[in-house]
């Protein structure tokens, strides 16, 4: 008996996926994205985006990801991303701009130059894995424009014994 309804088998790299649609395009759209997954990282599995609202959310997922395709995080980068979830994680995306880094880093500035810069670069690591692979509509953008005006403000920079070690070789 006849539903309507589509349904699309994938079949790539001995891996199998299936769903059904209510439109013919979103089904070829679905299958479209389920051979990327599989030609990207290997699975087959379709990737359910959870409410994702928060910076939190976007580090988990990212976690995720990377852990999936067998890299994850050691001791440093875990432990900066906890402490990027401690202090931006309850962040709501649409606020996640550029005035809102950049007042992090005011605050971060103690922790040092080459910290601060660690900081921001995986924030910005993070917020273009979520809009490359997941789509989510975030900018990293945001991310580069505030280190440009922390740099400027001094507050993001190389650690002083490299700077050191850069002035005598010069």
């Amino acid at each position: 008996m006849a539903t309507g309804n589509w349904r699309v088998q994938v079949r790539r790299k001995t891996r199998y996926v299936a769903e059904t649609f209510r439109r013919r395009k979103d089904g070829e759209e679905w299958a479209l994205e389920m051979e990327r997954n599989i030609d990207r990282n290997g699975s087959s599995k379709p990737r359910v985006i959870r409410n994702v609202r928060t910076f939190g959310d976007l580090i988990d997922l990212h976690d995720e990801d990377m852990r999936e395709v067998g890299k994850p995080p050691r001791r440093s980068k875990a432990a900066v991303m906890a402490s990027l979830k401690t202090e931006l994680g309850s962040v709501k995306l649409p606020a996640l701009n550029r005035e809102r880094l950049i007042e992090f880093g005011r605050k971060r500035a103690s922790a040092g130059a080459a910290t601060l810069s660690i900081d921001l670069s995986f924030i910005r690591t993070i917020i273009t894995h979520a809009a490359a692979v997941h789509g989510i509509e975030v900018s990293a953008e945001e991310a580069r424009l505030a280190r440009v005006a922390l740099s400027l403000l001094n507050l993001v920079g190389k650690s002083k014994m490299e700077e050191a070690y850069r002035s005598r070789l010069y």
